[in-house]
C-alpha cells in the first residue's frame, strides 16, 4: 500500500507518522511518500519520520521528494495538508480583519476566504495531477478551509473526503470524562466544517444512550472552560459546540482579545522553527513533547481511520467527515458539503440520517453555506464584485462597509497568490 502527502515538510507530519507507525495493523502501508516544494525543510521532516519508523519497528519504506507527479503516481491515497503562502499568509489573515473591527481567523470570516482563495486552485491544479497519474487514488483533504476545499474537489469529479480533528478531539476528550474507550463514544455531529455541535453523545453507536444531559451536568464547568464560552450557555442550549462557535457567539468580545496579542501565526511561526531544529537532531526518533502544542490533536488517528476504510481495511464504519449533503439536511443543497458521522467503506462516505436541526443552528447552517457557495464562486472564477458578495454574505462580515474595506484589504495582502488581481 502507498500512500502520498502532499505538503509533507509540515511540522504537523510527524504527528502523522506516529499514528502510521503505531496503528500498521489498520493501515499497512509499504511505502510512504512525502512531497513538499520545500526541499530542505523536507528532509529534517524526511530524516525524523524515518527514525520513528525505524524506533517502532515499521518495515514501510519513507521517500521524500518535491515531484508532485513522481510522489503520487501509484498510490493508493493521497493526503493533502498544504498551506499556500506559509504561516507568514496566515498571519495577514489574522491580522488585517481587525484593522475594519472583524474576526482575524484562517479558516473563518476574512481571513478564511482569503486562504479559500489561495488554496482552491492550487489543490484542484494537485488533484489533477493526481488523476493523471492515478485516477483511482483516493484524496483526503486536511487543507483548510476543509468544507470549501472539499467541495472544489467533489464539483470537479475527484475521489475526495474532507477530514478535521475537531470531532475527534470532542470524542477524545468526553471519553476521558467518562473513563471508556474511545471507541465507546459515538457523537451526534451536526453542521459543518468549523460550524459544528454535539447534539448527543451516545455510548456503543448510533443507536446508543445519550448521554450528553449527563456529561454536562457532571463536566460541565471543565467542558465550558475548554471553549472559553460561559458555563450558562452551554446549560441554555443543551449541546457542545465547536470552539469556532466562540468566534460567532462572542465575536466582539475575541476581537478585543486578538487586538491585544501576537496571532496564533506569530506563536506557531516561532514553535515551528524550535520544532525544525529539533528535527534535525539525529538522536530523536520520536515525535517531540512540544507538538502537541502545534495543533492537530488526534489528526494521526483520524486519518489512518479514514484512510483504512477507503481502502478497504479495518477502519470504524462511522466516522465523522466532510461530504456531500444528499438530503442528509434537508434545508440546505443536495452538493453543500456538511461535517458529519457517515459510513465510510472503499465506495466512499455515505452520511448517517440526522434528527431534524434546530433553528437556531440550522440558521447559521444555511448563511454560511450561502458564503461558502460564494466563497467557491470566488475561488474559482475570480473577480473583486465575486469577493465582496462573498464578504456581505458572510455572518461575521454582513455589513456593506465592512465588506468594501475587506475586500480591498484581502487583494492587497494576497495579489501575489490571485491570479486574476
Amino acid at each position: 500500500m502507498k500512500l502520498a502527502v502532499v505538503g509533507g515538510g509540515s511540522t504537523y507530519t510527524p504527528e502523522l507518522i506516529d499514528g502510521f507507525a503505531r496503528l500498521r495493523d489498520t493501515l499497512p502501508i509499504t511505502e510512504l511518500v512525502l512531497v513538499d516544494p520545500a526541499a530542505e525543510r523536507l528532509e529534517l521532516v524526511g530524516g525524523l519520520a524515518r527514525r520513528i519508523f525505524a524506533k517502532q519497528g515499521h518495515p514501510g519504506k519513507i521517500v521524500t521528494t518535491s515531484d508532485l507527479d513522481a510522489g503520487v503516481e501509484g498510490a493508493d491515497a493521497v493526503l493533502l495538508q498544504l498551506r499556500v503562502g506559509g504561516q507568514a499568509a496566515r498571519n495577514q489573515d489574522e491580522t488585517w480583519p481587525l484593522e475594519c473591527g472583524c474576526i482575524g481567523q484562517e479558516t473563518t470570516g476574512a481571513g478564511g476566504l482569503a486562504k479559500a482563495l489561495r488554496t482552491v486552485p492550487v489543490v484542484l491544479d494537485i488533484a489533477e495531477r493526481v488523476r493523471r497519474t492515478n485516477p483511482d487514488a483516493w484524496i483526503i483533504d486536511f487543507t483548510n478551509p476543509v468544507g470549501i476545499v472539499t467541495r472544489a474537489l467533489l464539483q470537479a469529479g475527484h475521489k475526495a473526503v474532507g477530514l478535521c480533528n475537531v470531532a475527534i478531539g470532542f470524542q477524545r476528550k468526553f471519553a476521558k470524562l467518562l473513563d471508556v474507550a474511545p471507541s465507546a463514544i459515538h457523537l451526534d455531529h451536526v453542521g459543518l466544517n468549523h460550524l459544528t455541535w454535539e447534539t448527543g453523545v451516545r455510548l456503543g453507536g448510533p443507536d446508543g444512550e445519550n448521554v450528553l444531559p449527563r456529561l454536562l451536568a457532571e463536566h460541565g464547568d471543565a467542558i465550558a472552560e475548554d471553549l472559553h464560552l460561559p458555563r450558562p450557555v452551554l446549560d441554555r442550549l443543551g449541546v457542545v459546540p465547536s470552539y469556532y462557535l466562540r468566534y460567532f457567539y462572542a465575536h466582539d468580545e475575541v476581537v478585543r482579545e486578538l487586538g491585544t496579542k501576537p496571532s496564533r501565526a506569530a506563536e506557531v511561526a516561532a514553535m515551528e522553527k524550535e520544532l525544525l531544529e529539533m528535527y534535525g537532531d539525529p538522536a530523536l526518533d520520536e515525535k517531540p513533547a512540544l507538538l502537541g502544542k502545534r495543533g492537530g490533536a488526534f489528526y494521526s488517528e483520524a486519518a489512518v481511520d479514514l484512510a483504512a476504510s477507503l481502502l478497504g481495511g479495518g477502519g470504524s464504519p462511522y466516522q465523522v467527515v466532510n461530504t456531500y449533503n444528499n438530503g442528509t439536511l434537508p434545508f440546505l443543497p443536495d452538493d453543500a458539503v456538511i461535517e458529519t458521522q457517515a459510513a465510510v467503506g472503499a465506495d466512499g462516505a455515505v452520511p448517517l440520517p440526522v434528527a431534524p436541526v434546530d433553528p437556531l443552528y440550522a440558521g447559521l447552517i444555511a448563511n454560511v453555506t450561502a458564503y461558502e457557495d460564494l466563497a467557491l464562486e470566488a475561488a474559482l472564477r475570480g473577480g473583486r464584485d465575486r469577493v465582496f458578495k462573498a464578504l456581505l454574505a458572510h455572518p461575521l462580515v454582513g455589513q456593506y462597509a465592512y465588506a468594501d474595506g475587506l475586500t480591498d484589504r484581502l487583494i492587497a495582502h494576497n495579489r501575489e497568490h490571485l491570479a486574476w488581481a
